[in-house]
């Protein structure tokens, strides 16, 4: 790590917990047409750069009943700051639909707006962890090359249909790219259900798909304008509950999944449900190790995360009934 690149928690306290202002877009953006239709459909975000959990993905497709849909909802890129490995995972992504995360967003400006990372952390994540981010951050975006004009191209939301739902499709929440507010503590806060029932008035979804807090949950509310579902899958390449080492996506289809979900609800006849994501670790350490070494940024905030799964349980993500 250069000089540069090192971690420094009193330099980058600011940077990362900031929210840009070409973050934000308003509500009303979603009532639109729709801009996918699909029977099925695989929201993958937080990929972190895992090819192998990528491969994983593509293969649980090829075992559905019908065509899927996969789009990625940001921060695909994030651990693979090394030509080839990122060139592998912008190639499979492309082959796919995509809307940017953070990650891309940062690594494609041409400037420095101070954003750092661009996660806007908020207060109750720590300077050296915000620190880390910021540092991987600096070492990913000189290896995106010419990719960073197509990442910058990419949109902060689609809106696709499956069935007779409509579904906002987001990196962060209803109002911002960074926005924290589908994470599983915030939606559980009883502000939050007016705080939905006015954005349900102006985006006239029925389904948001998120993942830019990296803790998944799964939320149904019964609000004035009707029944509104938040999935947030957390982390397709890296490990989301205590103990476990797979990933999640969010599948949002017709019919029934053949995958056994970790949890799901039906929404007016569409399946909603959180599918594991069992990629090769192996093939994905192999990749890992040899770029972020014990002592790097990305194995400190990372590893024992990617072993051994976060303090977060499926009891707090499902549905609370």
């Amino acid at each position: 790590m250069t000089a540069e690149n090192a971690v420094n928690p009193t330099r980058d306290a600011a940077a990362g917990r900031t929210c840009p202002v070409d973050y934000y877009y308003d509500p009303n953006e979603f009532d639109r047409t729709p801009d996918i239709t699909a029977e099925i459909l695989y929201v993958v975000g937080g990929l972190y750069g895992n090819a192998a959990a990528l491969d994983t993905v593509e293969r649980l497709a090829q075992a559905e009943r019908a065509p899927v849909t996969i789009a990625f909802n940001g921060d695909f890129h994030w651990f693979d700051a090394e030509p080839a490995w990122f060139a592998a995972v912008e190639a499979g992504v492309s082959r796919h639909t995509a809307i940017r995360g953070n990650v891309e967003t940062e690594i494609a400006r041409s400037d420095d707006v101070g954003a750092g990372c661009g996660c806007a952390y908020p207060e109750s994540v720590s300077n050296e962890t915000v620190a880390r981010s910021n540092a991987i951050l600096r070492e990913l975006r000189p290896v995106a090359g010419d990719a960073g004009a197509r990442l910058a191209a990419l949109p902060m939301h689609r809106v696709a249909q499956v069935g007779r739902l409509r579904v906002g499709i987001v990196h962060g929440d209803a109002v911002a790219l960074a926005g924290w507010r589908f994470d599983a503590a915030s939606l559980d806060r009883p502000a939050t259900r007016c705080w939905l029932a006015d954005i349900q008035e102006h985006a006239r979804v029925d389904v948001f798909a998120s993942t830019h807090t990296c803790a998944a949950a799964l939320r149904e509310f019964a609000l004035p304008g009707g029944e509104l579902t938040v999935i947030n899958n957390g982390s397709a390449g890296m490990a989301n509950f205590s103990s476990s080492t797979f990933g999640l996506l969010s599948r949002i289809a017709t019919g029934p999944s053949p995958h056994v979900p970790v949890y799901g609800i039906v929404h007016d006849d569409v399946f909603i449900d959180a599918i594991p994501v069992h990629f090769d670790m192996a093939d994905f350490l192999g990749r890992f190790l040899p770029r972020w070494p014990p002592g790097s940024a990305a194995h400190t905030s990372y590893f024992r995360r990617i072993m051994e799964g976060p303090d977060h349980t499926v009891a707090v993500a499902q549905p609370q009934r």
